[in-house]
């Protein structure tokens, strides 16, 4: 078993580093939030009193941070004083948080520097595979970073995939989810269309799992309240994966656009119409919501 420091106890973070403890490995870990890390206590996790104290001598160093700027500044810091500065190539960084590709890149090749493995790991799942360890895993490192990493990321997820060197991870992250926010949107509009003309929706959506139209909002989300009943739609679109964090996400399928000169039109458009469901008071449901917005 590993030791392993896990810093980020949010809706994601908690349960991937339950599983870790699950599984065995000695976790000890670090949060701003006295009440997240008592929770992870409880689990049977160590608590640290900072980041930096967490990353003595272990084997993993994991984070699932909100943002860039959080991963730079805590792996690097401001004057090149950041986790890395405590650590040896003894020990694997695996970053789960969803940034920016440029950050993981920068972070990516500051680890190399001074000879440490590092990959760039987003998730694509949701809380509730958090929770059931069934996580996709999306790498981006060298290869011999990914077989160390693949070790302990297959406790928290099952479908593990190196995309390619640092930053790769990320790209693979932004595409995936500008196309997950598309055909959301899509599946809603049909629907929606098919209900105004009188079809029962979970009648449509059969069809279309049957036919040419299939795909994973409709197999596994339906965005329709009643038609599946353990998806949030089911359950007043309580999240799940909250439409801020698409909005999120999509910006940064855009920023991801822009470096490779590509006209994205679709997650162009998907991005406009999640931000106006956004400002319309909806960050916190869930984001097969929008639903509701085309119901408008």
């Amino acid at each position: 078993m590993a030791t392993v420091a896990f810093i980020g106890l949010g809706n994601m973070g908690g349960p991937m580093a339950k599983n870790l403890v699950k599984a065995g490995h000695a976790v000890t870990v670090f949060d701003l939030m006295p009440e997240a890390c008592a929770d992870l206590k409880a689990a049977g996790a160590e608590i640290a009193d900072s980041a930096a104290s967490a990353v003595g001598n272990v084997d993993y160093v994991i984070t699932m941070l909100p943002a860039g700027k959080h991963v730079r500044s805590t792996y690097v810091g401001d004057n090149n004083d950041g986790l890395l500065s405590l650590l040896d190539s003894n020990t694997t960084v695996l970053d789960c948080s969803t940034i920016d590709a440029e950050t993981a890149r920068e972070v990516g090749l500051a680890a190399k520097a001074m000879g440490i493995g590092f990959m760039d790991s987003p998730v694509s799942g949701g809380v509730a595979a958090a929770a059931a360890g069934t996580l996709a895993f999306m790498c981006g490192g060298d290869a011999e970073t990914f077989e160390k990493a693949r070790i302990i990321l297959a406790d928290m997820g099952k479908n593990i995939f190196h995309a390619g060197p640092a930053g790769a991870g990320q790209v693979a992250k932004g595409c995936n989810n500008m196309l997950l926010a598309i055909h959301m949107i899509g599946t809603s509009e049909a629907l929606e269309m098919g209900a105004r003309h009188g079809l029962d929706p979970a009648v449509l959506s059969d069809i279309m799992l049957a036919s040419s139209g299939r795909n994973w909002s409709l197999e596994v989300y339906n965005p329709y309240p009643g038609v599946m009943e353990n998806a949030p739609a089911s359950n007043d679109y309580k999240p799940g994966f909250m439409v801020d964090l698409m909005v999120k996400d999509l910006g940064l399928a855009m920023e991801i656009a822009k470096s490779a000169n590509f006209d994205n039109s679709m997650g162009q458009r998907a991005r406009d119409l999640f931000e106006a469901h956004q400002q319309a008071g909806n960050g916190q449901r869930d984001f097969s919501s929008i639903l509701e917005k085309l119901q408008r």
